[in-house]
């Protein structure tokens, strides 16, 4: 039995090393002297301060963060909002809506990317920063949806009808009880779609134009013309800020956890 347990440790750490070893080598050449990145030849911070006199690079990273703010508002509404109707009505397709709230999530993001691309051509919309927007909700808000119902699951429904009971109206209990109790997973939900509209490149690659360039669609077009240590430095920025925000997500949904306990 230990040696099966050394044997399965053994193999996970070999994978967990696979996985992140170019993440840590890619934080550690951000502060790479070498302008060509190729080899170590000294510490140095410069590449940081550098950064953000590159005004394309900036420019990517604001719109990268004013699309996953939007994109964070809409599919928050949205999944909130389908959760508690899927939660407090029945509908005869419930099964199907269930099927296809979770296509998105599942459906490889090429498919997504060009499916998407077709049907703004066909109804006439202009690619831009709406486009990027309304494609990135379509792939955010079932993480919401599905994070706020697990809280929904655990709902005592004596807590909407206490508050219509003491005069409070349908709208009225939700906003002022059912919403804290839910915040959580609203939240988790949330972190969750910022996180994900900020890191994604496949469907924006279809369905940005020039003004609506995202930090990931720019990082991946300034690689291929080469080893640039800037582009180190704000990956390192950019992952960091992912982490915190996945680890923030993670502590949210835990934190509900436990109140749904006690």
């Amino acid at each position: 039995m230990k040696l099966v347990n050394l044997l399965l440790g053994s193999w996970t750490g070999v994978v967990l090393m696979f996985l992140y070893m170019p993440i840590v080598l890619l934080v550690v050449y951000s502060f790479n002297d070498s302008k060509l990145n190729i080899r170590w030849t000294g510490f140095t911070t410069k590449w940081y301060g550098q950064l953000w006199s590159n005004r394309p690079l900036i420019d990517s990273l604001w719109n990268s963060l004013i699309i996953a703010a939007w994109t964070t508002a809409i599919a928050t509404v949205l999944g909130t909002a389908g959760a508690w109707l899927m939660y407090r009505y029945r509908y005869p397709a419930t099964r199907l809506m269930n099927t296809l709230i979770v296509v998105p999530m599942v459906i490889p993001e090429i498919i997504m990317g060009v499916s998407l691309l077709i049907f703004f051509a066909t109804v006439g919309v202009g690619l831009g920063m709406s486009t990027v927007v309304v494609s990135h909700v379509t792939f955010c808000f079932p993480f919401v949806l599905i994070a706020v119902r697990a809280r929904l699951a655990g709902l005592d429904p004596a807590l909407e009808e206490a508050a219509m009971d003491l005069g409070a109206t349908p709208l009225q209990a939700f906003v002022r009880v059912l919403v804290p109790y839910l915040l959580p997973a609203i939240v988790s939900g949330a972190l969750m779609s910022f996180t994900l509209s900020m890191d994604e490149l496949i469907v924006t690659y279809f369905v940005y134009s020039a003004d609506s360039m995202t930090l990931p669609i720019k990082v991946f077009g300034e690689v291929k013309r080469g080893l640039n240590p800037m582009l180190n430095a704000i990956s390192a920025i950019f992952i960091l800020g992912t982490a915190v925000l996945v680890v923030a997500a993670e502590y949210v949904r835990r934190i509900g956890h436990r109140t749904n306990e006690t």
